[in-house]
């Protein structure tokens, strides 16, 4: 199998001023610049990206964005650009999260516009799917991840999905507390790789990473990155800390 390199991921979501972003990414380069078999990357709120770009420029960690729209530019007030985010320093942009598809009317097939977007504009995709608790409790995990990657990736060629990320954050232990079972995780992954198989072939397949999100911890975060088909973590409220967000940056030695 091909050896993928683990990336961990910080969305800091509409958290940190311009000054607390900074002084964020100060610590958290301090605390990681060890890191030579983990990717990191973080993700904070558009008004800081440039500043924390700056910060974080030759070190081991990355910058994302937390969105984007599928249009260069235009009349689209409130909307920001592939082209503007790869200004400001960004190389990865999540898109499809969860909260965007629950408060801002996020669908596959806009996900899918944006995911097309972000590669022409020269931005790796970390491309958000995940059940609600009333899907799992339905029984419909299986088919709502089904729906939401055959519709979030139609048309995406394998030029495209090599530079992708999948990420799973099973909707219900997003900021929960309530964290799925290593069983629950390694079950998902390989259905989303066999999935990424199937419409890709077996190249893409074994080379996409495919993160877990869902109340990662340094506590779980070990267990959770030992299993088979588990690349890496897109973390939320506890990348918010850098000492803490070190701490699973560095699972593989605590």
């Amino acid at each position: 199998m091909t050896q993928r390199k683990p990336l961990i991921a910080g969305n800091w979501k509409m958290n940190k001023t311009c000054a607390e972003a900074m002084d964020t990414a100060r610590t958290l380069v301090s605390l990681v610049s060890d890191v030579k078999d983990v990717e990191v990357m973080i993700t904070p709120p558009f008004t800081a990206l440039a500043q924390v770009a700056d910060i974080i420029a030759s070190t081991p960690v990355e910058l994302g964005a937390q969105d984007v729209f599928w249009e260069d530019h235009g009349a689209y007030t409130g909307q920001v650009s592939a082209p503007m985010l790869v200004s400001a320093g960004c190389t990865y942009v999540i898109i499809g999260h969860s909260e965007r598809r629950q408060y801002f009317n996020e669908t596959d097939q806009t996900v899918n516009k944006k995911v097309k977007a972000a590669f022409a504009g020269g931005l790796a995709p970390v491309v958000c799917v995940g059940e609600t608790e009333a899907d799992r409790d339905a029984q419909k995990t299986f088919s709502v991840l089904d729906k939401q990657m055959d519709n979030g990736l139609e048309g995406l060629t394998v030029e495209i999905m090599a530079n992708a990320v999948i990420a799973y954050e099973p909707v219900w232990a997003i900021g929960t507390g309530k964290t799925a079972t290593p069983l629950q995780v390694q079950e998902v992954h390989a259905f989303l790789r066999s999935f990424l198989k199937q419409r890709f072939g077996d190249g893409i397949a074994g080379q996409i990473r495919i993160l877990y999100g869902g109340s990662v911890k340094p506590g779980n975060a070990a267990e959770l990155m030992a299993l088979a088909d588990v690349d890496g973590a897109l973390v939320g409220g506890a990348s918010l800390d850098a000492e803490i967000f070190s701490k699973i940056v560095h699972f593989g030695k605590a």
